[in-house]
């Protein structure tokens, strides 16, 4: 009992130790969890690029609170079961904040272990589900699939007039809830789905269910995965001889999509946000100025830009509020957060963790392999 009691008191005293360390280095720790390697390995490395970016913004001007922003990275991959060991260690390490990540899958997968932390985290992520836990740490970045399906449906029905409509998801959560939303305000609106499936991602091969898809003889196909598919199977539909349409989710709203599909890409047609260069807002031309600059290059898309308003939210809240504890910093964002400037447009959050407002588009992939805005509100 006696040699339990010394290792307990040996361990507070290590502990405490380490604490003041890390007061003593005056850092506030920001975690990103993204898929820095695998498929989509382009997006989740252009969100850590950006969060540095903003820390080093930050940190030329003396930081916040007059602590220096430190950047902490864990590689999710995309896959769930590094998402959750990902948070785990994020939070053994003592960040404050976590940005990320990129999949909702992944989100999800990790949100309830920084909640237990009280670790807050402000994700990209789309699916609906991620707002339904309740918890007070989680703030979404984007606009819910829901507000997507919604926009979709009505570009579908009113403007582009389907009669025959196919749909395909993967088995991912954002995918499976997407398009089961987009289905079911398609059938509000009076639409025919024809043809309901799904395809296992990275399968590169989705000639089969094409082929099925095909016999159906849909005007259109509507995708709600990832652009690492989208672009896969628009390049597949050329070759199998099919006319019909090809509409992608936002997941499909990337440059590597285009290079997947080659010169089958024209035609296609995608629904987001507005893209990053056609955003108005001052903060989003200094941003994509300064990133370029940096890293000569463009952002792999428009998550990126949502992840980087998350991030410049919370450190905003942390400089309003003049505190790290992130009850007081949740709250803020929750209550007094109004038309915050971000580069995405206002940011403001409902009680449960949405972000107030959503502007969706349709574009259409030209000939000469740009986008061009077919259908907004």
């Amino acid at each position: 009992m006696l040699r339990k009691g010394l290792l307990g008191a040996l361990a507070f005293v290590i502990t405490l130790v380490f604490g003041m360390q890390a007061m003593a280095a005056g850092t506030i720790k920001i975690g990103v969890q993204a898929p820095i390697t695998g498929k989509f390995a382009s997006e989740g490395q252009s969100i850590d690029k950006s969060v540095r970016l903003i820390a080093k913004q930050w940190n030329a001007k003396g930081g916040v609170l007059g602590k220096k922003i430190e950047v902490i990275t864990c590689d999710d991959e995309g896959k769930a079961v590094k998402a959750a060991i990902c948070a785990r260690q994020l939070v053994d390490k003592g960040v404050l904040a976590v940005i990320g990540s990129y999949t909702s899958t992944c989100a999800e997968a990790a949100e309830a272990i920084y909640y237990k932390a009280g670790v807050l985290q402000t994700s990209d992520g789309t699916s609906d589900t991620l707002v339904k836990h309740g918890y007070w740490t989680f703030f979404r970045n984007s606009s819910p699939n829901s507000a997507e399906a919604a926009f979709t449906a009505e570009f579908f029905i009113k403007k582009q007039h389907y009669k025959r409509i196919a749909t395909i998801s993967d088995y991912s959560t954002f995918s499976t809830d997407l398009t089961n939303t987009v289905i079911k305000d398609i059938k509000k609106l009076g639409g025919n789905i024809v043809y309901s499936g799904k395809i296992t991602s990275g399968a590169q091969n989705f000639t089969p269910i094409l082929t099925k898809i095909k016999s159906f003889n849909p005007d259109v196909i509507y995708f709600g995965g990832y652009y690492t598919d989208g672009g896969l199977i628009k390049a597949q539909m050329k070759q199998l001889g099919m006319k019909a349409d090809f509409v992608g989710g936002d997941s499909n709203d990337n440059p590597e999509f285009i290079k997947l599909a080659g010169k089958a890409a024209v035609g296609t047609y995608l629904v987001n946000v507005p893209l990053p260069e056609m955003l108005p807002y001052d903060a989003a031309k200094n941003f994509l100025k300064a990133y370029k600059e940096a890293y000569h290059e463009t952002p792999a898309s428009i998550w990126t830009l949502f992840n980087v308003d998350g991030l410049r939210a919370i450190l905003y809240s942390i400089q309003q509020t003049k505190s790290t504890n992130t009850k007081k910093i949740a709250d803020y964002m929750h209550n007094k957060l109004k038309n915050y400037p971000g580069i995405t447009g206002p940011l403001e959050w409902a009680a449960n963790g949405e972000r107030v407002g959503s502007a969706y588009m349709a574009y259409r992939i030209g000939d000469d392999l740009k986008y061009h805005i077919v259908y907004k509100h």
